[in-house]
């Protein structure tokens, strides 16, 4: 049977990096490429936090373009609804057949991606549904995927968790209520390494920001060699 062309549904997160890992693995599918949400007046992957150019470097490091929702701020759910409805069309335009999402148990999400999928003649797909959160964080983590935690609910994290490695330090350092995967929110990740990477992203916590009652780590790519040369140089002339 032939695979069936697919994008991937990319948070910039590990849910999402690790659906990715599955669906590559899945001979039914042919992965061409990452769809993502991004919110335009801060030019930052929208909840996570996450700025353009690290979305991009994990598209190079994955040899698969990113497909962006552009999204405003504030955003309605009628604007989202309508903004992700046109890249299902272009999706569709292009011969994809499958969305595939990250998603772990939480059923309302899931009926809402399908009702979004619905009229399409898209499929979604859920690789890590109904997973042991406990033993899929393990699995990640031994397979060499490595996450900083971008976002955090101060409902049930204490702020110094944002910036930290998502790591085994970290899942024994979670108070016993929080899913070890974040799936009710408690907090949200970018992925810097993974098995599927050509190599890890380069991204270390800045300043931490409380926005819209969550608390952000400003994860910062360090600058080229040109532009840290360019701005010795300026530096130097001052």
């Amino acid at each position: 049977m032939k695979p069936r062309p697919a994008w991937v549904s990319w948070s910039s997160g590990k849910d999402s990096a690790w659906a990715l890992h599955r669906a590559l693995a899945d001979p039914s599918l042919e992965v061409r490429g990452l769809l993502t949400t991004l919110t335009t007046t801060f030019d930052r992957v929208s909840m996570h936090g996450v700025r353009r150019e690290l979305l991009e470097a994990q598209s190079r490091r994955l040899c698969l373009p990113v497909h962006t929702v552009e999204l405003p701020w504030p955003c309605p759910n009628q604007v989202y609804e309508e903004a992700f409805t046109r890249a299902l069309d272009v999706a569709s335009g292009q011969g994809i057949a499958a969305i595939v999402f990250g998603d772990l148990f939480l059923e309302d999400v899931r009926a809402y991606r399908e009702r979004l999928l619905a009229p399409t003649s898209l499929t979604p797909c859920f690789p890590l549904w109904s997973q042991d959160t406990p033993r899929l964080a393990d699995e990640m983590l031994r397979a060499g995927l490595r996450a900083r935690i971008t976002c955090i609910d101060p409902r049930h994290l204490d702020a110094s968790f944002a910036g930290r490695l998502w790591d085994a330090t970290l899942l024994r350092d979670l108070p016993p209520a929080v899913d070890p995967c974040g799936e009710r929110g408690e907090f949200h990740t970018f992925v810097i390494d993974s098995p599927d990477f050509t190599g890890p992203v380069d991204a270390q916590p800045g300043e931490r920001v409380l926005r819209d009652g969550f608390w952000f780590a400003d994860l910062l790519a360090p600058p080229s060699p040109g532009a840290q040369a360019a701005a010795d140089d300026e530096a130097a002339d001052h």
